[in-house]
Parts: C-alpha cells; structure tokens; sequence
C-alpha cells in the first residue's frame, strides 16, 4: 500500500470582507468543477471549516514537493506596484509584469497592499513578459504611514530615509520634518535630512533649525538641483545603498535624482504661485537601480503624514532630546501638554529643549493622536 502524502497545514486569519457567508449563486461554476486558477495551481489550496469561520486552512504539498515548486519559481524585486499589478526586475534586469496570486490579497494583514515597491518576491514567470508573484519575502526597514485607518506602506527594505525638505517653494516645514524622523526611529531606519532649493534663499536663517537637528545626531545636508550644491557628496551618500527619498511636493525630489544621475528624466512639475504647494508628478513608489550600485526610492509628494502604530505617549520616548526628562515628571503617563510638574515643559523653559520641536510635539499630539483617541 502505498505512503499517503505529508502535507503541510497552517491555519491563518484572511481579510473580513473574504470571511462572510455569501449566497452560492453561480451553478455553472459548482457544476462544472470551477476554481480559482490561483489559488488552486501549484501544490496549495485553501479550505474552510465552515461557512461562518473565521480562519481558513492553508494546505501545502509535501516539503520535497514544495521544494520541487520553489525551484521553478524566479526571484526578483518590486520596481513599482500600481494596483493588481507589479513590475519586477530580476538579478539580470529582466522586466516582468507580474499579477498577485489570489490568496495572497486574501490573507489578513494590516497593509492596503500585499506587495510594495522594494519587496522581495518570488514569481512564476507565464511569457517573456507576464508573471504571477507566488510569495513575498520577509520585510525590514520600511517607511509607513496611516491611511484610512490602515497601514500604508510606502517602500520596503531600505536602509536610508533621505528627508527632502525646501528651503522655500514651499518653505520648511519642521513639522512634517519630526513626524518622518518619528516614522525612521520607529523602524529603525537611519534618516538623513535634506534641505534642497537653497540657493533661492540667504542660508543664515536656516542655521539655528540645522544646528538643533545637528545637536541631536541628525546628518543635515544642504543642496541645491539648480546650482549642484552638496550633489557629490549625496550621490557617494546613495552609493550601494538603499534609500528611499520622502518628502512634500515639490521639494524637488525627482529634480535632485536627475542630477544624481544625468539620463533619468523623471519628471518634475513647478509649485504653485497661489498657494505655494507643489503639484503631484510622482505618482507611486518606484525602486530606480543607480549606476555606481544601490538604489533609490522616488516617492510620491506627501502634504499629510499621519503616523502609524504610534500611540500618544510614545512619541517623546522616540525623540532623543526630549526621552532623557520623561522620567522624571510627576505622573509616569504625563503627556507633557498641560500637566502639573512636567519635567519636559521645565527644560524647555530652561532652554534645554528647542522650543520649536516642542511646538511640533504639541502640535502632534493635539492635532492627530489626541483626537484620534477621544
């Protein structure tokens, strides 16, 4: 008699709106023996355990099976993502455009997308040009924000977060500065802070804004497309790694890529005269290969950026100048807004804390996380 086959089983949550019972209405497909092609190929399937659970049942063939499947299968990494489909690039600069398996999109996660611009994915490849993404690599390293109540995930797997500001068309704004240095610290992802266009206004008001960035830890560099100023040392700041540059729009993100590396011609839009805003040139997170090694992010202009996973009182133990003087408050969940013997409020009254990162946290918190909660 015959060994019946080993298979693998793991039982898993799947998005709510995949959990309902629904009315069986297509006879056709139930009579005909119908499937889902995509979730039915290659040595898996999923199954219930009753029209109302919640959890479904994963089945995989045997280990040598599934290692027969994986070695079929092609690596490659996400370029850009744009709704069902994604570009993939292998090791050897194939392109590929790539649909996402069906269960992939049904598994419950946090994320308004199964697949981002910088993962790592393994997919079968059905012509030259065309592909199916069988699984998604482990993440590090990623930039995320809060998006209708869910995970956004702007790129995965990088190294730096170069934080693009301008010194003016639009001005700079060290708030939407501290909320990505906040975002960085929470993924442990190192930030470099960029104030680009510098050479549109007299730099010596700036200096008090970098030299408290600067005191923190924070490498500040100024450039300027137009002039070429700070250029080379961006350009060997990017070599071999991976970076993903965020920023509003029309800070001059794309414009600063073009001249890292000539020949690129992304395109870049002006900012308004009537309100001082950029408009939207880049669309989606793009992963763009650089000649000297490494790559770079160029993501979308962000004019909101609401943090993700992080709740109110976390955020002065993320910030380095403020997280020393958080002990030593009166109540150990002061908040540090309008509480009675707050260390934090008393060292920036001394002057040992910036007075305009404190207007940030402020702002922060009264704006977005405190009313979040109430």
């Amino acid at each position: 008699m015959a060994k019946k086959k080993k298979s693998s089983k793991q039982r898993t949550d799947f998005r709510k709106h995949h959990q309902g019972r629904v009315r069986q209405g297509d006879l056709t497909r139930d009579f005909a023996g119908g499937k889902e092609l995509a979730d039915l190929s290659h040595g898996e399937r999923v199954s219930g355990k009753g029209d109302l659970t919640r959890k479904r049942t994963v089945i995989a063939e045997s280990e040598a099976d599934a290692a027969i499947a994986e070695a079929e299968l092609m690596t490659g990494r996400v370029i850009s993502a744009h709704g069902l489909k994604s570009k993939v690039m292998t090791d050897d600069g194939t392109m590929y455009e790539c649909a996402i398996r069906q269960v992939l999109k049904s598994l419950s996660i946090d994320g308004r997308s199964a697949v981002v611009a910088g993962d790592h994915v393994w997919f079968r490849a059905q012509s030259p040009q065309d592909g199916m993404i069988e699984r998604v690599g482990d993440r590090h390293g990623i930039i995320c924000r809060t998006s209708r109540g869910q995970q956004h995930v702007i790129v995965a797997n990088i190294d730096y977060l170069l934080i693009i500001a301008s010194a003016a068309q639009p001005g700079l704004k060290p708030v939407l500065i501290d909320r990505f240095l906040l975002t960085a610290k929470q993924c442990d992802v190192e930030p470099v802070i960029v104030i680009n266009k510098v050479d549109l206004v007299d730099t010596a008001p700036l200096q008090p804004i970098i030299g408290a960035y600067a005191a923190l830890g924070y490498r500040v560099l100024m450039t300027s497309a137009e002039s070429g100023m700070g250029v080379d040392y961006l350009r060997e700041l990017l070599h071999g790694k991976q970076t993903a540059l965020a920023g509003q729009s029309g800070v001059g993100k794309s414009s600063l890529l073009n001249v890292v590396q000539p020949g690129l011609g992304l395109a870049i839009g002006r900012v308004s005269t009537d309100n001082d805003k950029g408009r939207h040139t880049t669309t989606s997170s793009q992963l763009i290969p650089l000649a000297g090694g490494g790559a770079v992010f160029d993501t979308p202009g962000i004019r909101q950026f609401q943090l993700w996973d992080i709740s109110a009182g976390e955020v002065a133990g993320l910030m380095p100048d403020v997280r020393p003087y958080v002990s030593a408050c009166r109540y150990p969940n002061c908040l540090h807004l309008s509480e009675d013997d707050c260390a934090v409020k008393d060292a920036v009254a001394d002057g040992r804390i910036d007075a305009r990162r404190y207007d940030a946290y402020c702002h922060l918190l009264e704006d977005d996380l405190l009313t979040i909660t109430r």
